[in-house]
């Protein structure tokens, strides 16, 4: 099995020199991640100049450009040898809830499933210990599973591991995502020519956090594994949507509620 490493946090990143320790054995490993933080970057693409790749002495690749950029590269032409799956990760921090729209840990793996390969997001819940080995244990166990796992197109695993020691681990839960209340507000600065500057805020705290998501599932101490779709057609609203569609005016006959 050859499995390609990624990730948003950057080539020299912790929790991808764990994920590629722990994994060791599972599979052939190649690495391939962008040579910053590239956190936040979600799905995005570098189409406006060309991107350049760098081979580290430890054997990682790093591009200068996003997590998508890696996989897409690594998937579409850098190794002759074809991939058989994806893992992104191990990220610092969760992504739990709406944090994936964001995450550029979770667009590597979904970069991976729309080139045809199963991957997996990992981020771990990170309190301050940097517990990397044990995420990066329960990633190999869901590796090792014998158990065959189909998710249908367009999905993949992610994963968030609480930042504990292995034997603290309460077990594995099956989770949807939870949403977080609104982010706090931007923070101005003044940069040192004058000029006024913001950060964005913090994100909120998880607002839709009860039992069955992911938010509670870390809380308690359980590893939390949520299968992600990326169709984001809402299709339970296009009933709801011919028939408004079905009262325009000004268009009559061009339009089709039935498309």
């Amino acid at each position: 099995m050859r499995i390609l490493l990624s990730n948003d946090d950057g080539v020299h990143s912790p929790g991808l020199v764990a994920l590629y320790e722990g994994l060791q054995g599972v599979g052939e490993l190649e690495v391939v991640a962008p040579d910053r933080d590239h956190s936040g970057a979600s799905n995005s693409l570098t189409l406006n100049r060309p991107l350049t790749v760098e081979t580290h002495p430890n054997g990682f690749h790093s591009i200068d450009g996003t997590p998508t950029d890696c996989v897409h590269l690594a998937v579409n032409g850098l190794f002759d040898q074809p991939f058989d799956r994806v893992v992104s990760g191990i990220n610092t921090h969760a992504n739990l809830g709406d944090d994936i729209i964001y995450s550029g840990t979770v667009a590597a793996a979904t970069e991976g499933r729309h080139l045809g390969l199963p991957a997996i997001a990992v981020s771990l819940v990170n309190d301050g210990h940097f517990h990397y080995e044990t995420a990066a244990r329960v990633v190999r166990m869901l590796l090792e599973n014998r158990l065959a796992l189909s998710l249908g197109p367009r999905s993949i695993l992610n994963v968030n591991v609480p930042d504990v020691p292995w034997e603290e681990l309460q077990g594995v839960r099956v989770t949807r995502l939870g949403h977080r209340e609104c982010a706090e507000g931007a923070v101005p600065m003044t940069c040192p020519r004058g000029k006024k500057r913001y950060w964005i805020g913090a994100a909120g705290q998880g607002g839709d956090a009860g039992p069955g998501t992911d938010f509670h599932a870390v809380r308690e101490g359980y590893v939390s594994v949520t299968p992600v779709h990326t169709d984001m057609t809402r299709h339970e609203a296009l009933g709801t949507l011919r028939d408004w569609v079905d009262g325009l005016t000004g268009l009559e006959g061009h339009h089709d509620s039935d498309a």
